[in-house]
């Protein structure tokens, strides 16, 4: 491998190494299950760094291939929605009041994990990832469109949860982004 390609991925490696761990992080049950899909991620990127787009598509890809790897992933193991609750449950903890408000995150958990896991997926991206609909295009490959839709109704089943969970939301805060 000639020196170029090599530069060119230790850098999006360097640039982008937090962000997919975190993906990864806030989609695994485990530090070891992170580990390894981010271990995974940088594994194909490594083999396709020919493929490997420049700027800040770089990010997107990996993000594309992280996601891949999490759904080999979860095929493997039986305990699929077990380690979304598990990862709820965890984060619910952490932060078991919002300073800003009074509203439990709990509840806000437990609306979240009544969603699907592509409603959760969308939902997260936005929230966690804190991506825009035309980098959430990229991640799943597909049309910004598609995801201006699938968000849009990702959203409405959110409130709908929250609703019947007894939580007031404001229509503005979940409509931005």
């Amino acid at each position: 491998m000639d020196d170029d390609r090599k530069d060119r991925f230790e850098a999006v490696y360097t640039q982008t190494y937090e962000h997919i761990l975190g993906y990864a992080m806030r989609r695994c049950d485990s530090p070891e299950d992170a580990a390894d899909v981010v271990a995974e991620t940088f594994a194909i990127a490594w083999r396709r760094v020919d493929a490997l787009p420049s700027g800040g598509e770089a990010r997107l890809w990996l993000y594309g291939i992280a996601r891949n790897v999490l759904a080999n992933h979860r095929r493997g193991q039986h305990r699929r929605q077990a380690r979304h609750v598990a990862l709820d449950a965890d984060i619910a903890d952490l932060y078991a009041r919002s300073p800003e408000s009074d509203i439990e995150l709990s509840t806000i958990t437990r609306a979240l994990r009544e969603l699907s896991e592509d409603d959760r997926e969308l939902i997260s991206l936005v929230a966690w990832e804190g991506l825009d609909r035309a980098q959430i295009a990229s991640v799943l490959g597909c049309s910004r469109n598609a995801v201006r839709i699938r968000l849009h109704r990702a959203r409405k089943r959110l409130s709908k949860a929250l609703a019947l969970a007894g939580v007031s939301v404001n229509h503005v805060v979940m409509e931005s982004a």
